[in-house]
């Protein structure tokens, strides 16, 4: 089992940044992929950013130029750097790590972008 335990959301204002962490352990040898995703309300589940064992990342395009996503040397923390933050930003944001085949989730942070 592998447990994921995020931090760092809250309220901003539009064009503030955030800074979100992702704790994970457990049996996080194996871990194969780490990454962001995103709930608004209404909405689906949408993958944010995401980063392999070997480093690749890729983002949602509607992220780019703005999200950077990373990791410690050890592998144990994840983040995400969210600056230029809109309102459409706005959602609970959770934190995935892919191990063999099997999916493990945080329980989620809630990020809101308002004036």
């Amino acid at each position: 089992q592998v447990r994921l335990v995020e931090s760092g959301g809250g309220l901003v204002q539009p064009g503030g940044s955030l800074r979100l962490s992702c704790v994970a352990s457990g049996s996080i040898f194996g871990i194969s992929v780490m990454g962001w995703y995103r709930q608004a309300p209404g909405k689906e589940r949408e993958l944010v950013a995401g980063i392999t064992s070997g480093g690749t990342t890729n983002y949602a395009d509607s992220v780019k130029g703005r999200f950077t996503i990373s990791r410690d040397n050890a592998k144990t923390t994840l983040f995400l750097q969210m600056n230029s933050l809109k309102p459409e930003d706005t959602a609970v944001y959770y934190c995935n790590a892919r191990r063999l085949l099997k999916d493990f989730w945080g329980q989620g942070t809630q990020v809101t972008v308002s004036s």
